[in-house]
């Protein structure tokens, strides 16, 4: 089963604002800090833009950030049972 990740761009981007205006940082000041285009910024921001990793570090990094991944509950559907049954 595929998952949706249509929200992800727009729930990041929300997150990084949200804690930008926290620290009363402004969008041009944290694109200097971070060596990232206003304009992308902006786009992340808003939940219109894609951006790598490697950028997202750099932004999670000034703002004091990280990134955790960890399981799903409830899980998204996968059954890896069932993948393995399926294995040649």
């Amino acid at each position: 089963m595929k998952r949706d990740t249509s929200c992800l761009p727009a729930a990041v981007g929300a997150r990084l604002r949200d804690r930008r205006k926290m620290l009363g940082v402004l969008q041009g000041d944290l694109a200097d800090l971070s060596g990232i285009a206003v304009h992308t910024l902006s786009n992340i921001e808003s939940g219109k833009g894609n951006p790598s990793l490697l950028v997202l570090e750099k932004l999670m990094d000034c703002l004091g950030l990280e990134l955790t991944i960890g399981p799903r509950w409830p899980t998204s559907g996968v059954s890896f049972d069932k993948v393995r049954e399926d294995a040649p």
